[in-house]
């Protein structure tokens, strides 16, 4: 099973997409700045984690949010997130079997 995941700095105005197949230990090593791209962007608030069977639907998906329609999509989507509460919290994680 692979994810793709969108986080949003709580500090600056960066949204960062990527995919993994541990979305729990992916997004940790961004929050502990283990990631050169992120780094100067932590800490982050998950906004989104979609499953896929294959690494090939997830880069498809990832390579939308990218985008500049996709990235549109996740600021109109981040904007109705009330207070930055994560979308998905570690109970969802679990059932998605992450």
């Amino acid at each position: 099973m692979y994810y793709t995941y969108a986080i949003k700095s709580k500090e600056k105005n960066y949204i960062y997409v990527g995919l993994t197949n541990d979305p729990n230990r992916r997004i940790a090593e961004h929050n502990c700045k283990k990631e050169k791209t992120t780094r100067f962007y932590a800490p982050f608030q998950t906004i989104l984690i979609e499953p896929y069977e294959t690494r090939v639907e997830a880069k498809k998906r990832e390579k939308y949010l990218k985008s500049g329609i996709g990235k549109e999509f996740l600021k109109s989507f981040v904007s109705i997130l009330p207070e930055w509460r994560n979308l998905v919290d570690a109970r969802d994680l679990k059932s998605l079997g992450a």
